[in-house]
Order: C-alpha cells, then structure tokens, then sequence
C-alpha cells in the first residue's frame, strides 16, 4: 500500500555508504582494517483521510506507524556483510473492518523483517552483491532475494549498476494470530467471507534495474536509471471492498499481471563550496492505465562544526487506472475493479528538512559516534491524505586491525 511505501522510502534516505576499509601503519605497511558501521534508525509516521479502500473507498485512513530498526556493516578488504532487522508497530484505525477479532475502534499490527547481503569486491573496481531475508505480518509473507553488480570506470568518472530484486509474497492471514501462528486463509471483509473470492494467495514481483551516472565535470554529476517491473499471481488487496451503484459489495478485484515501466533522470550540482543541489525528475507508466511524473529536489547547505541542512520538496502527479472508480461509481457488469485511491488521479506535494550532524566522537573500546540526522517530512494529496514523518538516525563506527 502506499502508506508504507512511503515509510520506506523515508527509512531508505537513512542509510549511508561504506568507506575505505584499508590503511597504513607508520612503517607504511598494509594493514587491513576491518570497519563495523552500526546504524540505529527510528521513524514515526502518522497519516490521516477519508477515502479507506477498507470501507469501498469512504471511511477514515488513519493509520500510526512507529518503525525501529539496526542496520549493521562489517567490510574488509574485498568483502562486507550487511545485516537490516526492525518491527513496524502499526495502529489502524480500520483494522477491525478486516481481522477476525472486531473488538475495538482501533487495533494494532505488526511488521517483523531482515536482510541480509554480501558484497564481494572484483579486480577491476566491479562488485557483486547478492541478498535475502524475509518480512512477515499478520496477513503476508515476502521472501525477497537480490542481486546486482555495480562497476567504476578507470578514470572515476562514470560508474555503472545492473540490479535486479524479486519478491515472493504468501498473502494468507494467521501467522501472528495466537491461535494459529501459520498462515490459514486469505482475510475477505467481514459479509463476504462466505465465498472464495480468489483461487490464488501467491504474488511474485520481478524488478530489473539498470543505472548509469557520468561526471561532466567539478560541479556536475548526471544519472540515467531505468526499471522495468513485472508482477504476477494476487494483485488484488482481499480485504479491500468495492461497493457498486446498484449497492452490491464485492471484493476488489484487479488483473493477474501488471507490467511498469519508470525513468529517473538525476542531476547533482555543486552549486558553491557549501551548497549542494539535487534534483531528480521521474516518470512511471503501467498496463492499468496509469501514468506519473513526479519531481524532487533537495539543496544541501553545508554550515560550521560539521551541520549540514537540507531542506527538500518533491511534487508527483499521476492519472486514473482503468480500474479506479471511487464509492458506488462502479458498474455491476465490470470485470475489473477498485476504490483504493493509491489508483486514483491526484497530485501530491511532500517537504520537510534534514539535519545532519557530521562530528565524530570518540567513544569507547575503539567506537566513534559517526552521525545523526534529523529528518522530517509533510506528505499531502490532492484527495485528502496527509501525512507527518519524522526520522532519526544515529550511526556508529569502529575499526579492528586484523
């Protein structure tokens, strides 16, 4: 959904790139040093509107997500290992029109997950990384695996990335339900639990990404990066319903494939010695009929003692799916239908600004203090949703002579 695309994407604006694992020592012998970056993140996202695709498309969206995760990277010389693992503790306030157990105007879920990846480092300034893990909810299982090589060219001025990641997600409910603990059932909407809506509980999504970005010269630096999606088995959301102009409710239902199609373009400059600029330009097209453009752009102002401000905007628009009408719009002879609004038309503004803190401090057994970046956002939606987003992040690191 795309409340929780959003959270992620804020959590992944988080990370921070490794560096030189390698030294030398007074005699100017190699070392190899090996470097343990520790990330600790917490995020608290709050949304709000009235068009729930629980409800067929009114009702209130309002949903509380406070998100704590580690982020550990150990590298050496030619090799690192990364490890993510958090819980999203989610209050909705529309669960109850979906779980089994309605005994309150607002219950709780939660999302558990980890990913694990290894980067080997090539001759040549190429590396290869491969990755898995699992996220799991009361209502889906995701085992993602990745993989992707990314290169350098012998002058440091172009590099290169071909990334493709793959999702394989079990949608049956019952995992973290005490009386079961496996998955039992699809969840259908309270009155429609009486047929089986679906033949299928499996969705596989298969993403291609390539990525190439050129330094033109002391100032500029420009990126082109394509991807290509294909998903396929249950596209449909089964506690989503559809309410009909005749009155009828159905369970939402949408095609078996969905192709997409997306283009970023990306332009960093350094504008002066302290100020950076990034600006980012999106387009997005799919087989449901709908397609987006979307631009951001962030300005990083570099200030005394290591702080670093960095207000950013992003503005996206798109059109309807062929499949969208909004409550008892629909027609009963359709064959294809929703009234979740993530598919309808509408335009959406996003800002905030970032604090970072760059100073590092000595702390103990060989551990520095990194980092600390403070970030928050507003998200609006020409439909009504809004959203706060704060973010706080906290890195630390330590070298061992091996």
């Amino acid at each position: 959904m795309l409340k929780k695309v959003y959270l992620a994407a804020t959590l992944s604006l988080l990370l921070f790139n490794s560096a030189r694992a390698i030294d030398k020592d007074s005699v100017f012998k190699k070392k190899i040093l090996r470097k343990t970056e520790v990330e600790i993140l917490f995020s608290h996202y709050m949304q709000d509107g009235v068009h729930s695709a629980v409800t067929g498309g009114l009702g209130t969206e309002k949903l509380i997500v406070f998100a704590p995760s580690v982020s550990v990277t150990t590298s050496s010389k030619s090799l690192s290992w990364k490890l993510k693992t958090g819980t999203d503790l989610i209050t909705s306030a529309s669960t109850d029109n979906i779980d089994f157990v309605q005994s309150s105007a607002s219950r709780k879920d939660a999302r558990t997950y980890a990913n694990l990846s290894l980067t080997k480092r090539l001759p040549k300034a190429i590396s290869i990384e491969l990755g898995s893990g699992f996220s799991v909810e009361s209502d889906y299982w995701s085992l993602p695996v990745s993989l992707s090589v990314k290169g350098t060219s012998k002058n440091k001025m172009r590099d290169w990335l071909i990334e493709s990641k793959c999702y394989f997600d079990d949608l049956r409910w019952g995992r973290l339900n005490p009386n079961y603990r496996k998955p039992v059932r699809l969840i259908y909407p309270s009155e429609l639990r009486g047929s089986n809506w679906f033949d299928t509980y499996k969705r596989q999504s298969y993403n291609l990404k390539a990525g190439l970005s050129q330094i033109i010269d002391k100032r500029n630096v420009i990126g082109v990066y394509p991807l290509i999606t294909l998903q396929n088995g249950l596209l449909s959301t089964p506690f989503h319903r559809v309410v009909f102009n005749n009155t009828e409710t159905r369970v939402e239902n949408l095609p078996a494939q969905r192709r997409k199609l997306a283009l970023a373009l990306k332009w960093n400059s350094f504008v002066g010695g302290n100020v950076i600029v990034k600006n980012t330009l999106e387009a997005f097209t799919d087989n449901f009929g709908i397609n987006a453009l979307g631009f951001e752009n962030e300005t990083a102002i570099k200030l005394k003692n290591g702080v670093t401000l960095s207000p950013f905007a992003r503005v996206y628009t798109q059109s309807a799916s062929k499949y969208f009408a909004p409550y008892a719009m629909h027609q009963p002879d359709e064959l294809f239908y929703c009234s979740d609004y993530d598919f309808s038309r509408f335009y959406s503004v996003k800002s905030g600004l970032e604090i970072k803190l760059n100073n590092q401090y000595a702390l103990r057994k060989n551990w520095l203090f990194q980092q600390c970046q403070l970030r928050y956002a507003y998200y609006r939606r020409s439909d009504g949703l809004y959203a706060h987003i704060i973010s706080l992040a906290l890195s630390l690191q330590n070298n061992k002579q091996i």
